[in-house]
């Protein structure tokens, strides 16, 4: 008994209470295998669509929400890549992984009554990817959806399927992405 009191002290000391559940609830990603190489930083309502680097393999997408940058995978290959815009406040986007649920095409809140052009659905009380105008910018938020170019969004609404994976997280990959 003694000893397994011992053992339990030493493991609390060597893993911190904090870092133990981060790593518990922290989402997990696609598996990366090659990323795009912009010559310079996107600006707000730019993006990369490159859907021809993978043709075949599963679609995942990542929104990073410290970054405010959308990532798109086909097979591990970065085929993707836009500004976000998502919500704070008391309407935070929540942080998780979600399978594409419902698309809609000409959607329309119910909840606000706002267009949600390509909407993608994350979850059933109302988060989802969409289009939320030609300017997609740190400016605004959303009620907790992630908000994309409407052209992009577009692009990725013909792409994706139902299923497919989102993983909405923060700092995604900084040995790629930068830190």
């Amino acid at each position: 008994m003694l000893r397994s009191l011992l053992l339990l002290l030493l493991a609390s000391l060597l893993i911190p209470a904090d870092a133990a559940a981060a790593a518990a609830v922290a989402p997990k990603g696609p598996i990366v295998l090659a990323i795009l190489t912009p010559d310079s930083p996107l600006e707000e309502g730019e993006y990369l669509w490159e859907p021809e680097r993978a043709a075949a393999g599963k679609l995942e997408i990542v929104a990073d929400v410290a970054r405010d940058t959308l990532y798109v995978y086909r097979g591990g290959v970065e085929i993707g890549r836009t500004i976000l815009i998502y919500g704070v406040d008391e309407k935070p986007t929540p942080l998780g992984s979600f399978p594409i649920l419902q698309k809609k095409k000409d959607h329309i809140s119910n909840l606000y009554n706002a267009p949600m052009p390509y909407m993608m659905r994350l979850t059933w009380d109302g988060v989802a990817l969409h289009g939320s105008g030609d300017t997609v910018d740190n400016r605004y938020a959303t009620h907790g959806c992630i908000g994309l170019p409407d052209e992009f969004a577009a692009l990725l609404f013909r792409a994706a399927k139902l299923g497919d994976r989102v993983t909405v997280t923060r700092n995604w990959l900084p040995q790629f992405y930068g830190a």
